[in-house]
């Protein structure tokens, strides 16, 4: 793209003048491959123009749209020509669908802020006329935005320019409120913050060979006992289920390599199946991000008194109780006296 907008800009130095005096051309604009040319039609010929840029290079090719009632549509704006003035609108296709990130989404407010900025802004800068105002307010309205009303611009104050010369930023991945609460923290230091989100049209898009079973895939999951609420967390770069029946087989021979299985026998509890016990997490390959997350959940069952992991892996983290904080309260439970339950585990 680089190259194509210095070869164009070459092109441009070099004949342009020429043209336009030849042509008698009244101006001349071009936003990477779209020009906008203003000409009299009484001393200029379109075919003429179009003839001789296309004579410029073998490689090039011009073709013209000339405007329909006055009206010419140029990039995202239709301008329609008076006697005495241009007046311009707002050109949308036929196929526009007035779609926004909704207010509703999980997505930084910043980004949402940022989708409402743009319409008002080039509201104010084409000085465009109420009409489009109602399809702003339609549009937001549309996607679960509050109204609010439209306030002019204000002057641009002086800014205080900042004693550093370079500035340092951070990029944080939004999962939810608890990301925005986090970074607070950050707020009064010299670090600024940016958001990005894994739900981009690149990722919804692409096509990508999941499994249908979800306990074929691998990543962190959860083992809950439905009485007592008793949790282990753990990862596995292997299926689901694989691990589910690894549990599962140190339970029936009585086996202390799953702590989960070994809660399960103390309290005497029955193995459950696979979709009443196993909770999907998330599903990822085997590397630092999944230990995070890993070591984020087991965190979160540990402040619940739930945890059934290896206390010696659960460490101080301000990070996650800042996190853990945000989120709705949690409320500790308990695991209670078992009633004898038959011993099936060798059936």
């Amino acid at each position: 793209m680089e190259i194509a907008e210095i070869f164009l800009q070459h092109i441009e130095h070099s004949h342009l003048t020429h043209l336009i005096q030849k042509h008698k051309i009244i101006n001349y604009c071009r936003y990477v491959d779209d020009i906008l040319i203003i000409f009299d039609t009484n001393h200029s010929d379109i075919l003429e123009i179009i003839n001789d840029f296309n004579s410029l290079h073998p490689k090039l090719r011009f073709t013209a749209e000339t405007e329909e009632d006055y009206t010419l549509n140029y990039l995202d704006l239709s301008i329609n020509r008076t006697p005495t003035s241009l007046n311009a609108a707002i050109f949308r296709k036929p196929t526009c669908t007035d779609t926004i990130i909704p207010f509703t989404s999980n997505h930084p407010m910043q980004h949402k802020y940022a989708t409402v900025r743009y319409p008002y802004n080039r509201l104010n800068s084409y000085n465009l006329n109420q009409q489009e105002l109602k399809i702003i307010h339609n549009i937001l309205l549309n996607n679960s935005f509050p109204i609010k009303p439209h306030k002019p611009p204000t002057p641009n104050r002086d800014k205080q320019k900042s004693t550093h010369t370079t500035q340092k930023w951070a990029s944080f991945t939004y999962i939810g409120k608890e990301t925005s609460y986090n970074t607070n923290i950050f707020k009064r230091t010299d670090l600024k913050i940016i958001f990005r989100t894994t739900h981009t049209l690149a990722n919804l898009l692409s096509q990508k060979n999941y499994a249908h079973d979800k306990y074929s895939r691998s990543g962190i999951y959860k083992l809950t006992w439905p009485d007592c609420h008793k949790a282990y967390v753990g990862q596995t770069g292997r299926q689901f289920s694989t691990h589910y029946k690894g549990h599962k087989t140190a339970w029936c021979k009585n086996s202390n390599t799953s702590n989960f299985a070994k809660h399960l026998i103390e309290e005497a509890h029955s193995f459950g199946p696979m979709n009443k016990i196993t909770e999907i997490i998330h599903c990822h390959k085997k590397g630092a991000h999944l230990n995070t997350i890993e070591k984020f959940h087991i965190h979160i069952e540990f402040a619940k008194n739930n945890h059934l992991n290896d206390p010696q892996t659960v460490l101080p983290n301000t990070t996650f109780d800042t996190l853990i904080k945000a989120r709705p309260t949690i409320k500790p439970s308990y695991c209670p006296t078992p009633n004898p339950l038959p011993d099936w585990r060798h059936s």
